[in-house]
C-alpha cells in the first residue's frame, strides 16, 4: 500500500469504533503514526494491537474528550512519543438527547454539547500549535448532515454539529496562510455501532431517508476523510465534504 504519511504522526478521537477506528487504521496502514484516543481503553489498546500486529505503530490513548486537559494531554502524547504531530481527526461524539426542546434536560444538552462541539475547540486549540511547530498540518472535523440541515427532534445534536462547522470554516480562515489546512466532514447515516440501538422498522426508515437505498459505511467515510488529510487536497481548507449517499442533495 502506498505510504502516504510515512513520517507523520495522527491523533485520532473516538478511534475506539466506527468512522474513528476506520480512519485509524488506513493511516497507519499508509505509514503515519496513530494516536488511537478513546475514552474506552480496552477498545483503543485492542485497535493499537491490530495495527501494531500489522506492521504499523501506535499508540492509545485513554480519555475524555469533554476534558480540556485530556485534550492536551494526547497531543502531549503525541508529540512525546513520535516527536511531532501533523494530522488530526476530530471525531469523538455521542447521539445525545432526542425530543422536543422543553423535553430534553439540561444537564443532557450540556452534555452533548460538551462532547460534540466543546471537544473540537479543545482539540484544535492543542492541536495547532504542535502543528506549526511541525511546520504544518491538516486538520478533519466531525460534523454531520445534521450540522448542513436540521431533523425534527434532535436540537443538541444538529446545535452542535452546526457548531463544529461554522467553527472549522473561521478558524481555517485564521490559519489558511500558516500551514495549516482545516475541513469539516459530513456523513450521512453510517452502519456503524452508534445506530446499533436502533430497531428494524426505523432503520428501515433511515435507510429510505438516502436515495441511494442503503446506509454508508465507516470505511467510505475514511476514504474522504485521508483524502483531506493527504496532500492531494493541498488547495482544500474551510470546506464541508458530504458523504450521505444523496441526503442533502434532495
Amino acid at each position: 500500500m502506498e505510504q502516504t504519511f510515512a513520517g507523520k504522526t495522527a491523533l485520532v478521537t473516538g478511534a475506539g469504533s466506527g468512522i474513528g477506528k476506520a480512519v485509524a487504521l488506513a493511516l497507519a496502514a499508509q505509514g503515519a503514526n496513530v494516536v488511537v484516543a478513546d475514552l474506552n481503553g480496552g477498545a483503543a489498546q485492542k485497535k493499537v494491537d491490530a495495527i501494531t500486529a500489522a506492521g504499523g505503530k501506535a499508540i492509545a490513548f485513554i480519555g475524555d474528550v469533554a476534558k480540556p486537559e485530556d485534550v492536551k494531554a494526547s497531543v502531549a502524547l503525541a508529540v512525546k512519543t513520535y516527536g511531532s504531530l501533523q494530522l488530526a481527526f476530530n471525531n469523538a461524539g455521542v447521539a445525545g438527547p432526542q425530543g422536543l426542546i422543553e423535553d430534553i434536560a439540561i444537564d443532557d444538552y450540556l452534555r452533548l454539547i460538551d462532547i460534540n462541539l466543546h471537544s473540537v475547540f479543545y482539540g484544535m486549540k492543542y492541536e495547532i500549535p504542535a502543528m506549526l511547530a511541525a511546520g504544518g498540518g491538516a486538520i478533519v472535523n466531525m460534523s454531520s448532515i445534521l450540522g448542513l440541515v436540521g431533523t425534527a427532534g434532535a436540537v443538541p445534536y444538529v446545535t452542535a454539529k452546526h457548531g463544529v462547522a461554522g467553527m472549522t470554516k473561521t478558524t481555517a480562515i485564521g490559519y489558511a496562510a500558516k500551514g495549516i489546512r482545516i475541513n469539516s466532514i459530513h456523513p450521512g447515516y453510517i452502519d456503524t455501532p452508534l445506530l446499533s440501538t436502533v430497531n428494524e422498522e426505523t432503520m428501515k426508515d433511515v435507510i429510505a431517508l438516502h436515495p441511494m437505498g442503503r446506509l454508508g459505511t465507516a470505511e467510505e467515510v475514511a476514504e474522504v476523510v485521508l483524502f483531506l488529510l493527504s496532500d492531494k487536497a493541498a488547495f482544500i481548507t474551510g470546506a464541508q465534504y458530504v458523504v450521505d449517499g444523496g441526503y442533502t442533495a434532495q
